[in-house]
């Protein structure tokens, strides 16, 4: 069982010694969640291009199973603003059966990760790809709200954002004066609301505000009722029509899907780490999170993830353990089961103006500038780059180039720093290590310190200092080289073959773990010698003196 104990649910660790105290709390924090879950899973299933009722679909079922199974105490799963264009997208090419497939191959993937103990390798995804996409996201969720935000008469919305820009300016003339007061009113109570009260979420009050305006004064503003038909009771468990042609295409949704679903539960997980003290476990949040969207597709719902925001509103209504989470999802059910048919009321363009301030929210624009001032331009451009292409394109395309350019310029940069600096006997040259403590090196040697890894991108500029003209010992001190690859093995390998042509002697002084193991598998041991590999430099330079001619 302790191979299983990576992907084991916080639920089954956190309830020993469980009190009925934390258990008030937690139903608490449970309705209160649910009560800000309910206007968000709405408005993000309309903006997704399904049903209202899918949104809390997904917030019950996904976010149900992601406290269950997830390694995160106090995690609440549910529809997120981040797969909003991506779940249209997929919508308007595949239709609803396309979506269902790619949410179950996430799942499957999100699973296999999880297994695989991939959840601590998110952690290498540059701050600059996931501030630059998330940027790009938020962007596409505040153009996407301009129809329902300004009541414009006009028919499909294409997916792509210029097609969306070119529409809305074609149809502009048509705006509604009533709809975007509305609209303006639902953004000011958000924008305010907080300063009256913080526990009932504004988001709630634009609501009620707008709705009870729109339907006393039977003004010309289109509700959900207008353009949907809203399904209540319980979600029924439904397989999509699966062909082989529909699963290839899906690979690259599913892909998208599941990296960003992993990449928002973690963050998510870290950020209500800190805010609790504690230590979520990545791999069964994977494990959670891809199981929740199995589920979430089975039962007509959307991809789901962690949400930051409805996370953090648990943690401060005291929400301590999974217990919370699936309280919230029991909470929405029971909203799905008898409150679902008020929906129909709800105006569109209130929607839109939730939306509007999730995207400001999610957008980062604080951290985005940031950047901009004190980043390198390497770190720049990636976010540049990767947000426009989220904009622009879609989030495979953004993430798989931003990794690609992040590579790159990572490698750059070890590559800048790897330096080859040769040992002097005078203390007042530049070029002296700081670590030589002025030891004596012996006539007939060259003592060369190697900084940084050494790897294809380093290799080259090793390489130089064999050919400078040497005496009969060449030493290599290696302790600030913590890894190798083949591209160095094969640099020391020519500086081997270099130094025997010359009758020369090399040594290695100091090799660390790593490049001790490469040497040892490529034979490189056998080629210089056991001798000639010494534990420091100054058994190095004594094997040279006892060396000289």
């Amino acid at each position: 069982m302790k191979a299983l104990n990576h992907i084991t649910p916080k639920l089954f660790t956190v309830l020993k010694g469980y009190s009925g105290e934390q258990f008030a709390k937690d139903l608490i924090s449970g309705i209160i969640v649910a009560i800000i879950a309910m206007p968000l899973s709405i408005a993000l299933a309309i903006a997704s291009g399904v049903n209202p009722e899918q949104g809390l679909y997904t917030a019950v079922v996904a976010g149900f199973f992601i406290s269950f199974l997830g390694g995160s105490r106090v995690q609440i799963g549910g529809p997120t603003a981040a797969f909003v264009i991506i779940i249209y997208g997929i919508i308007a090419q595949y239709g609803m059966a396309g979506l269902t497939l790619a949410a179950l191959m996430a799942g499957l993937i999100m699973i296999v990760m999880g297994l695989l103990r991939f959840g601590d390798l998110i952690k290498f995804i540059p701050k600059t790809i996931t501030v630059g996409f998330t940027m790009g996201i938020a962007i596409g969720i505040i153009v996407g709200q301009i129809k329902d935000f300004f009541g414009l008469e006009m028919g499909f919305v294409p997916a792509e954002f210029t097609g969306k820009l070119v529409a809305f300016g074609e149809n502009f003339h048509t705006l509604s004066l009533w709809t975007l007061a509305i609209g303006g009113l639902a953004l000011l109570i958000q924008g305010f609301w907080p300063y009256v009260s913080r526990k009932i979420p504004g988001s709630l009050v634009a609501i009620i505000v707008t709705t009870i305006i729109v339907s006393l004064g039977h003004l010309p503003v289109k509700t959900i009722g207008d353009l949907y038909t809203i399904k209540a009771g319980l979600p029924t468990f439904t397989l999509p029509d699966i062909s082989f042609a529909l699963i290839r295409q899906m690979i690259s949704p599913a892909f998208t899907i599941a990296v960003l679903a992993a990449i928002e539960s973690l963050l998510s997980c870290v950020v209500s780490d800190g805010m609790i003290g504690g230590r979520h476990r990545s791999n069964a949040e994977l494990v959670g999170q891809g199981v929740g969207n199995i589920m979430s597709a089975l039962f007509g719902g959307i991809p789901a993830t962690g949400a930051i925001a409805r996370t953090a509103a648990n943690v401060k209504n005291g929400g301590r353990t999974p217990i919370a989470g699936m309280v919230h999802a029991v909470t929405l059910l029971f909203i799905l089961l008898f409150l679902m048919p008020y929906a129909s009321l709800i105006p569109m363009s209130c929607l839109a103006a939730i939306l509007i301030m999730v995207g400001y929210n999610m957008s980062g624009w604080r951290t985005v500038l940031r950047i901009l001032k004190s980043a390198p331009k390497s770190d720049i451009a990636v976010l540049l780059i990767t947000l426009i292409l989220t904009v622009f394109f879609d989030l495979v395309v953004a993430i798989e180039f931003g990794m690609i350019l992040a590579s790159f310029l990572f490698l750059k940069r070890m590559a800048d720093v790897a330096a080859v600096r040769q040992w002097v006997d005078k203390p007042d040259l530049d070029e002296i290590s700081e670590n030589t403590d002025l030891k004596q090196i012996p006539k007939n040697a060259m003592v060369y310190e190697i900084f940084g890894a050494l790897f294809f991108g380093a290799a080259n500029d090793f390489l130089e200092v064999v050919h400078k003209e040497g005496k009969n010992v060449l030493i290599f001190r290696m302790r600030n080289v913590p890894v190798m690859d083949i591209s160095g093995l094969e640099a020391l390998e020519e500086a081997l073959e270099t130094c025997n042509k010359r009758d020369m002697t090399l040594l290695l002084s100091h090799v660390n773990e790593q490049p001790m193991k490469v040497m040892e598998k490529a034979g490189f041991i056998a080629k210089i010698g056991k001798e000639n590999i010494c534990d420091n430099i100054d058994k190095a330079l004594a094997r040279a003196e006892k060396l000289a001619k």
